[in-house]
């Protein structure tokens, strides 16, 4: 089968396949109120993601992200990472997480298979971090990111989401931070989601005004790789570490779009935004069932837009990114 491709032209080689919904952190910007379970949750189980990767994979997919929630909450979550280590086609194994097991497992993840890993971030101010995330954590969290360098991993990256008022002044903390250290900082504007228009016009920062800052410092934008997505990425010669910038209300943001997301209960989202995502899970109970989900993966992306409409104000159905592991 060729690459999955949409209308527009776009190419998907790169997953990001959420695993749990639960997350232990209570950020501001997606649970502030905490997680709380509708039901008893059925999330993917490790055959059925061995079956979806598989299919994946046939279809072109070379990177997978494995998303939550909290995705390391998961007690197989080692296994899961060996799972898709072991599909030859996947060339980069990722995960994004809020660091609070980093510290005691990062070397079990890497010798499973694990190469890059995010590790949320939100300010480099202990009392701040604890006020974004509801969790007295940073010494952990930050012990947790040395962990990870001392593994060896390809690359670690550092998430924090831009939020005026709150951690609007922590960039000359983090430009210290990266001075020597060999990380790359994301940088990720605030998002409008459906419930929380309060929120985002309180705290909405533009990806942009940090842009004018680092190019007025003698930041320098890399040259677009084919991995970096809608990332716009700079770099320094006076710095080991490296700044990315993610601006969804940027115009053409959507151009570069290389991913799909599946839930961790079998939703394949084209978007964060504007669709409630198709069941695939009744396709993921068996290896020969995999033509019809190839099928079904293709059918969809003929339904794909060309953009998410935020800039229009239109947030979509999605309540906390948390849910389809954003």
């Amino acid at each position: 089968m060729s690459q999955l491709q949409d209308n527009f032209g776009r190419k998907f080689h790169y997953l990001r396949m959420s695993v749990t919904d639960v997350c232990n952190f209570k950020c501001s910007y997606c649970l502030p109120d905490g997680y709380h379970p509708d039901g008893k949750p059925s999330f993917l189980t490790l055959s059925e993601m061995e079956n979806l990767i598989g299919a994946f994979a046939e279809a072109g997919t070379r990177k997978v992200r494995i998303t939550g929630g909290e995705p390391t909450l998961r007690k197989d979550f080692t296994d899961i990472i060996r799972v898709i280590a072991g599909n030859p086609a996947i060339s980069t194994i990722a995960t994004t997480t809020n660091g609070y097991r980093l510290e005691k497992h990062a070397k079990e993840w890497f010798d499973a298979g694990l190469r890059r890993i995010n590790v949320s971030v939100d300010s480099l101010d202990p009392r701040m971090f604890y006020q974004i995330t509801g969790e007295n954590k940073f010494d952990t969290v930050m012990r947790g990111i040395d962990a990870a360098l001392e593994a060896g991993f390809e690359r670690v990256k550092i998430n924090a989401v831009l939020l005026k008022g709150l951690n609007d002044k922590d960039l000359p903390r983090f430009l210290h931070w990266i001075k020597n250290t060999p990380i790359d900082l994301r940088f990720i504007e605030l998002m409008e989601t459906g419930l929380g228009r309060d929120y985002f016009q309180a705290h909405h920062l533009p990806g942009s005004d940090i842009r004018d800052r680092l190019m007025a410092e003698g930041w320098q934008l890399d040259a677009r790789s084919a991995e970096d997505g809608p990332a716009q990425n700079f770099s320094h010669s006076d710095y080991q570490g490296r700044i990315g910038l993610i601006m969804p209300y940027e115009k053409n943001f959507c151009a570069s779009c290389n991913r799909l997301r599946v839930s961790a209960k079998g939703k394949l989202h084209l978007c964060l935004f504007t669709e409630q995502g198709l069941d695939l899970r009744d396709l993921l109970q068996s290896p020969d069932q995999r033509p019809e989900l190839l099928s079904r993966l293709e059918g969809q992306l003929n339904l794909k837009k060309e953009t998410h409409y935020l800039h229009q104000g239109i947030t979509g159905v999605t309540q906390h990114l948390a849910s389809i592991g954003g």
